[in-house]
């Protein structure tokens, strides 16, 4: 019953133009994976909000600079000790972003920057030869730019 009085609210909600489509382009280029880390389970969060009241999320993700290590196979060769956790954290969750839809785009002269091989890449990250431009294209197409800081 729970299920059908959902359904009917969002059928509700759409029908009457009350429910929205969120798009938002999110730039990391932090280094410090415990804040990336907190930022990303912020996005799931407002995500899971966003979709609770019926609207709908398109969101991405750019990552460059000192963030870029998040996308290693093996990022414990490119972050010191004290942040394996952290990155490991912050990757898992980069992980269930995709696999709720998130796009997640990675910098190749970040990885360059950070000396890590485009074979080395996870597979939920699309690479792009320069994230500043997947970053203004993501704008010119309506999303708002959320900045990791």
């Amino acid at each position: 019953m729970m299920i059908f009085r959902s359904f009917v609210l969002l059928l509700l909600l759409v029908s009457t133009g009350l429910a929205r489509e969120y798009k938002a382009v999110f730039d990391c280029a932090s280094g410090d994976m415990g804040y990336v880390a907190s930022r990303m389970f912020l996005v799931e969060r407002t995500m899971d909000m966003m979709n609770e009241a019926g609207d709908s999320t398109k969101f991405a993700i750019t990552i460059h600079g000192g963030c870029a290590p998040i996308v290693a196979k093996e990022y414990d060769e490119f972050v010191k000790e004290s942040e394996l956790e952290s990155t490991k954290l912050a990757q898992d969750q980069l992980k269930k972003l995709k696999s709720l839809g998130v796009d997640v785009v990675v910098c190749a002269m970040s990885l360059n920057a950070n000396t890590i091989d485009e074979s080395e890449v996870i597979k939920e990250a699309s690479i792009s030869k320069n994230s500043f431009i997947e970053t203004i294209a993501y704008q010119n197409d309506g999303y708002a730019l959320m900045v990791f800081e």
